[in-house]
């Protein structure tokens, strides 16, 4: 489901993490700038958004990745994607391990919002504030999209942030293949809900990513709930 570095292109390594961009960003980018033209007097500002977006996103991942390290973990690649990014990160098995290593990555999040409220004033008391609409219009954008990011990370919808937040949290209580199993369960339900969403709204973008997120919450019902059945969790 999740892409990998296969026919992907690595565009540098940070701090020991290597930063992969996958090739169906490219197409997709392309779609996405040519559905926003109107938004900006320049097309230069809609790349810009495009490159703002994932840079939030790959500081979202960094979050994952450096979290998972900071508790014995491995972390050395990073995938995005059209769909987001993607940290693959191996934390111990534990479940404070695994809760810290998920929740850095919202935590950036969280963090991103202050910065974009304050930035606009430190901008205008620089004198340094550009007189250009497509500017401040742009800053918005980011400042919302780290919001929206955050908001649908966060939801309990398994393997998003807060689905996997969910498990680990029940993990301390019912150990890691019944949390999966209820964590998962409850992310078929929102998986649901995301889907009605996605078709009442018409979004085939929505639509395409709800079904991929439902195939792996989907998979990961199937293997916990055998295992439970088999006496293993």
């Amino acid at each position: 489901m999740f892409p990998t570095n296969q026919g992907s292109l690595r565009l540098f390594q940070l701090l020991g993490i290597s930063v992969w961009l996958h090739w169906s960003w490219g197409l997709v980018a392309i779609w996405a700038l040519s559905q926003r033209q109107h938004l900006y007097s320049s097309p230069w500002w809609n790349l810009a958004e495009t490159v703002g977006l994932f840079t939030i996103v790959l500081m979202h991942e960094f979050g994952h990745a450096l979290a998972c390290r900071q508790v014995g973990g491995r972390a050395d690649e990073i995938v995005l994607w059209p769909f987001g990014g993607v940290a693959y990160v191996q934390a111990p098995q534990r479940p404070g391990a695994q809760l810290w290593s998920i929740l850095a990555g919202p935590l950036v999040n969280v963090v991103l919002i202050p910065v974009f409220l304050v930035l606009p004033t430190l901008i205008l008391k620089s004198g340094l504030a550009p007189d250009s609409e497509d500017f401040w219009r742009w800053l918005y954008v980011m400042s919302a999209v780290n919001v929206v990011l955050l908001i649908f990370n966060m939801l309990p919808v398994y393997p998003l942030d807060g689905g996997q937040t969910l498990r680990s949290l029940l993990w301390f209580k019912l150990g890691p293949i019944r949390s999966l199993f209820y964590a998962s369960a409850v992310g078929l339900v929102g998986c649901a809900g995301l889907l009605v969403y996605a078709l009442v709204n018409q979004s085939i973008w929505a639509t395409i990513l709800v079904l991929l997120i439902g195939s792996y919450c989907w998979r990961a019902f199937k293997a916990a709930r055998q295992a439970v059945a088999e006496g293993r969790g």
